[in-house]
């Protein structure tokens, strides 16, 4: 059996975060965006913070971060359960359901309201599937 490929996961990584940032882009502008300004409002939060340059990059870097935890998770479990979609898959709905968990908790402390982690918690399961499938698809143990 062989090791992990880190440069192919890195790859791998690379690719799907850019898939994950297209669509949270696409989602914070479009989706969530009277959203995510209506909790920013009733939390007190500064929009020119929550909204500025500062927490973009941050959010990008998370993207990539979170893309390239996939890929490797992929990589780890591929071994056990065969290359393929179905275990790039797998592996994506494992991170995304440990952070869903997470969210959850801070939802039921009123940081999100219900209909907007509803919301996002289905456009962020489409975009682990996505990203997970990116990802898989890059990755090779060769």
């Amino acid at each position: 059996m062989a090791g992990i490929n880190y440069p192919r996961v890195f790859l791998g990584g690379l690719a799907a975060g850019v898939v994950a940032n297209i669509s949270d882009s696409v989602n914070n502008a479009l989706i969530m965006a009277d959203d995510m300004r209506r909790m920013a409002q009733r939390l007190g939060l500064d929009w020119d913070a929550v909204n500025g340059t500062g927490a973009i990059v941050t959010w990008i870097v998370v993207d990539f971060i979170y893309a390239t935890l996939i890929v490797w998770t992929y990589a780890a479990i591929r071994p056990r359960l065969g290359p393929g979609p179905k275990t790039a898959v797998t592996a994506g709905l494992v991170l995304f359901s440990a952070i869903t968990v997470v969210l959850f908790g801070f939802q039921r402390m009123g940081i999100f309201t219900p209909d907007a982690f509803i919301k996002n918690t289905v456009f962020s399961l489409v975009t682990t599937v996505v990203v997970s499938l990116v990802g898989g698809a890059v990755y090779k143990e060769d």
